[in-house]
């Protein structure tokens, strides 16, 4: 059950945040740097993105039509139907959170990560999650608009104009450039790991000392934190369960359910911090709770299961285990060459 050092940070920032919230000249200063690293952190997303790795990743549309409407039409249907839950168990802010996260592009480093510990088809699942980010880039702030409108500070004209210039135009030119900066980039990696998510921790800080120095927190008792959790535990094991059974019912096989399953059933913090900054502004602390939670929720649950499927009996050399529908990625493979075990 990992407790991942990165919510730690984050829960560090938050803290930070609620004892010495940024004001005045302060408050304006860590605005344009947030502003700043999250198009710095878009830049570098479009320069990783190998665009004929994407377009390879095509052949396999099946698998990833399937991630993408588990992560875009699935969840946001669920986050509806959790509307019936205001005011008895949500506050309304929190929901609006929960609607939001429910929006928000699926993860790629977790999801390749417990997709090769359970022993499943890693390049769908870094296909799956890379086309994930790509593709919510533009739905996530679309679906924010349909969904949540004005609320809690949502969609306008000024965000739309906030999304164009600090996330589209970033991720645009990094993919333009990456001819000339993407050998920098994968040579620096590690480091510029760190620049991710140090942009992240500065979006947080930003977001959180608004949230602060208007006083939003109050509207949040221990309570209704305890049935935020409680919806999204039930949130999660009915994706689990959905992406594991459906995908079965869809005669994929083995390797491609893991994939399915993990890349349908997981959000991603990094994309989800800088889409609320930009879309909620000071309102953006109580957006992006539910996705902090859910987050660490997922990896501790996805961490569990993931072991469990390692356990799983492999396919005998002469065919898929009795039962299951022969791969995918037997028919189209994404990348050739053994799975890592």
């Amino acid at each position: 059950m990992p407790i991942d050092p990165y919510i730690l940070l984050l829960l560090g920032t938050v803290g930070l945040a609620a004892l010495l919230p940024a004001r005045g000249t302060g408050a304006d200063v860590a605005s344009a740097a947030s502003t700043v690293a999250i198009a710095l952190l878009f830049f570098l997303y479009g320069a990783r993105l190998s665009t004929r790795e994407a377009l390879d990743g095509l052949r396999h549309w099946r698998l990833h039509g399937t991630v993408l409407a588990c992560t875009f039409l699935v969840f946001p249907l669920l986050g509806l139907a959790a509307r019936g839950l205001v005011p008895a168990l949500l506050s309304h802010d929190l929901y609006t959170g929960l609607l939001f996260l429910t929006v928000v592009p699926s993860t790629v480093q977790s999801s390749i990560a417990f997709t090769s510990m359970a022993r499943g088809n890693v390049p769908a699942a870094i296909c799956a999650g890379s086309f994930s980010s790509l593709v919510g880039i533009v739905v996530t702030p679309l679906l924010a608009a349909v969904l949540i409108g004005g609320d809690g500070g949502g969609f306008s004209t000024d965000a739309l104009v906030k999304i164009v210039l600090q996330l589209l135009v970033p991720f645009a030119a990094g993919q333009l450039l990456r001819r000339f900066v993407g050998p920098f980039v994968t040579r620096h990696k590690k480091v510029l790991g760190y620049v991710d998510r140090g942009s992240i921790l500065l979006v947080v800080y930003t977001a959180f000392s608004e949230g602060m120095v208007q006083g939003i927190w109050h509207r949040v008792s221990p309570a209704r934190l305890g049935a935020l959790l409680l919806v999204e535990a039930l949130l999660l094991g009915v994706m689990l369960t959905l992406t594991w059974y459906g995908a079965k019912a869809l005669r994929f096989g083995r390797e491609d359910r893991i994939a399915i399953q993990f890349a349908g059933s997981k959000k991603s913090l990094a994309s989800g911090l800088p889409m609320a900054g930009v879309l909620f502004g000071a309102h953006a602390s109580l957006a992006v709770l539910p996705l902090m939670l859910f987050h660490q929720m997922q990896l501790m649950v996805c961490a569990v299961i993931a072991k469990r499927r390692a356990r799983d009996p492999l396919p005998s050399p002469d065919g898929p285990v009795t039962g299951e529908a022969p791969s995918e990625a037997s028919r189209a493979a994404v990348v050739t060459g053994p799975r890592p075990r």
